[in-house]
């Protein structure tokens, strides 16, 4: 007796809506369970090479909460490619200045660089207070 496997088309993926509150934990904790659920790794038919993913809400995003000395020791690198022009902040810096590009920047390096990378961000929706705009597309909690 054999048996097939067979793999989902990219046409009928159904895809879910998940509430996420920064506030329970830590950076990398919340950082881990948005990235599998961005990239759909909850799902039993997951495949590496369809974009399978939920939509991800993210709340609460200033009461980030951070271990040990990171605050202070942690720092963020941008450059604009002029000579001179690299500026590095700390942690409690980018809370302070957008606290959702802390979250991002971390989801962002634990999703796989690839082409679907961008698709996957793109769901990723990012809220500074419990305050969002997709009450009604998330699943009514008992």
């Amino acid at each position: 007796m054999k048996t097939k496997t067979s793999v989902k088309s990219g046409k009928n993926i159904k895809r879910d809506w998940h509430l996420v509150d920064v506030a329970t934990d830590s950076l990398g904790r919340v950082a881990t369970k948005i990235a599998a659920l961005l990239i759909g790794k909850n799902k039993p038919e997951f495949s590496y090479h369809l974009d399978q993913g939920d939509y991800v809400v993210a709340i609460n995003t200033d009461k980030l909460k951070s271990t040990g000395k990171k605050l202070k020791q942690k720092t963020y690198y941008f450059h604009s490619a002029f000579s001179g022009n690299m500026k590095e902040f700390s942690l409690a810096e980018m809370i302070d200045k957008d606290s959702r590009k802390v979250i991002y920047h971390a989801v962002l390096g634990m999703i796989p660089k690839n082409r679907l990378r961008d698709q996957r961000m793109s769901r990723l929706k990012l809220f500074v207070d419990d305050k969002h705009t997709f009450a009604d597309k998330l699943p009514k909690q008992l």
